[in-house]
């Protein structure tokens, strides 16, 4: 027997590959299924199973681009209807991988098909069960991704939830391994623990869901303080049941090299968008105006999906050699519309003369100095809710970054106006400044740093509060 866990971090993704006497099955494979084909090959081994747990809305799952490469069925649980060709189990039904096996846990609740699946070793004993979003470690899915009005509320999915993990996941023996569908950071849940994988007596003992005493009481403590879901997962949930061009496919699009004169050209119509994916102390060096910066080297596709309009065709300016990554890992919430990437980066762009924009950044010391002396001083603060009441500077303005995207959200800065925009720690405010400069407001400085070097400042008042202002 041998299972690898194939965590993606920026999407706190897991997916999962059993093996068992040559035979495999991957277990919800993310869009880009290279791994899981390499692994299988590296092991002389091959996939005979593709399993989803449930129709993902936080990412787009491989699984036609692995089964038409593999020739393998796409598994799902009872109530799955898709637009392409499925396997829907029955529960309790046994799936044989070698000398193990592979049963259905049928768990309604974070979505109505969701299932769990539970490996039995050589000898038929319980070993892991991987949860899906119906379990994760410290939490348990969020039941208001499948809601459709009165017939299936969030109460109801919530209720649905609690007897699935009574039922099916609660019996299991304490030391059947629990892994789940996703870790820490991942928007599925209210609150994921920081590991990837626990046990089910663990879980018994240290999960909060698991301590209620009755259904209203889970329901109650599941629903309480449900953020809203980020805008991409209705659309990735969409692609997962009707199907998507291989990406293959797309990447030949997305990949083509566009010269400056191609790349302005494009930039200047109405149905597309520049997307520059640097480390963020390049970008706010100089940049294409009106770009938008998400830079790969944070939680890049999640706030892609969240701030970016999928009806809009992209423009790329990446780092070098890190064209395809950034395609791939778009497309793994849901991007396909692509012109391609400007061809010699920004070191062409500045050659050719071409206009340049950039973004002020000054230290927290700078803002200690600034604040009693500037009367139209604003400090805006994008991060969280629940960050910025957990500790903030006083009479700071915090609208989180998700909702930037409203360009009535800054209806009330003047032209006057001075903003200094921090986030944590400066990922998110250098993305806030460039979606600020799109809508026009230029006169703004991204604190370097963020809040954990605005707190170290002590000629900065802060105060803390326990509801976020707005």
């Amino acid at each position: 027997m041998y299972i690898e866990q194939l965590y993606t971090g920026c999407l706190s993704e897991a997916a999962y590959y059993i093996e068992s006497e040559g035979e495999a099955a991957v277990i919800d494979p993310l869009r880009d299924t290279s791994s899981y084909l390499e692994l299988a090959t590296r092991r002389n081994a091959s996939i005979k199973y593709i399993f989803e747990t449930h129709f993902h809305a936080d990412f787009v799952s491989g699984h036609i681009d692995l089964s038409q490469s593999t020739g393998a069925p796409i598994i799902y649980g009872p109530n799955a209807k898709a637009n392409f060709a499925i396997q829907v189990a029955q529960d309790g039904q046994l799936f044989t991988l070698g000398k193990l096996q592979i049963q259905v846990l049928h768990t309604p609740g974070h979505t109505p098909e969701s299932a769990c699946f539970l490996l039995k070793d050589e000898t038929g004993k319980d070993h892991a069960v991987f949860t899906g979003d119906t379990l994760f470690v410290g939490d348990v899915g969020r039941p208001d991704l499948a809601q459709n009005g009165e017939d299936l509320t969030t109460e109801t999915l919530a209720g649905m939830l609690y007897d699935s993990l009574q039922q099916k996941i609660v019996p299991l023996a304490d030391d059947v391994i629990v892994y789940p569908a996703h870790g820490p950071g991942s928007s599925c849940g209210k609150n994921l623990g920081p590991d990837t994988y626990s046990t089910v007596g663990d879980e018994k003992q240290g999960n909060y869901a698991l301590q209620a005493g009755n259904k209203d009481e889970f329901i109650k403590a599941v629903t309480t303080g449900l953020t809203p879901p980020p805008q991409y997962f209705a659309i990735n949930a969409r692609i997962n049941k009707e199907g998507y061009e291989q990406l293959e496919q797309m990447l030949e699009q997305a990949l083509t090299p566009l010269s400056v004169e191609d790349f302005a050209s494009k930039a200047a119509g109405d149905n597309t968008m520049i997307l520059d994916t640097r480390p963020g102390a390049e970008f706010t060096e100089s940049f294409i105006p009106d770009s938008i910066f998400i830079g790969l080297e944070g939680r890049f596709a999640e706030w892609a999906g969240n701030l970016l309009p999928f009806d809009k065709s992209l423009l790329l300016v990446t780092p070098a050699g890190k064209e395809r990554e950034t395609v791939v890992r778009l497309a793994r919430v849901g991007f396909s519309k692509f012109e391609g990437y400007l061809n010699g980066g920004m070191e062409a762009w500045k050659k050719a003369g071409k206009p340049l924009d950039m973004v002020i950044n000054v230290e927290a010391d700078e803002l200690a100095m600034d604040l009693p002396f500037d009367d139209r001083l604003i400090v805006l603060d994008v991060r969280k809710e629940a960050e910025f009441a957990d500790g903030h500077v006083k009479d700071a303005v915090n609208t989180p970054l998700s909702n930037l995207t409203d360009p009535g959200s800054m209806s009330p800065i003047q032209d006057e106006d001075n903003l200094y925009i921090h986030c944590a720690s400066g990922y998110r405010s250098i993305i806030a400044a460039s979606l600020l400069k799109r809508q026009g407001i230029h006169n703004l400085r991204n604190v370097l740093g963020g809040w954990k070097a605005i707190k170290e400042e002590p000629k900065i008042p802060t105060e803390k509060n326990t509801a976020a202002l707005n």
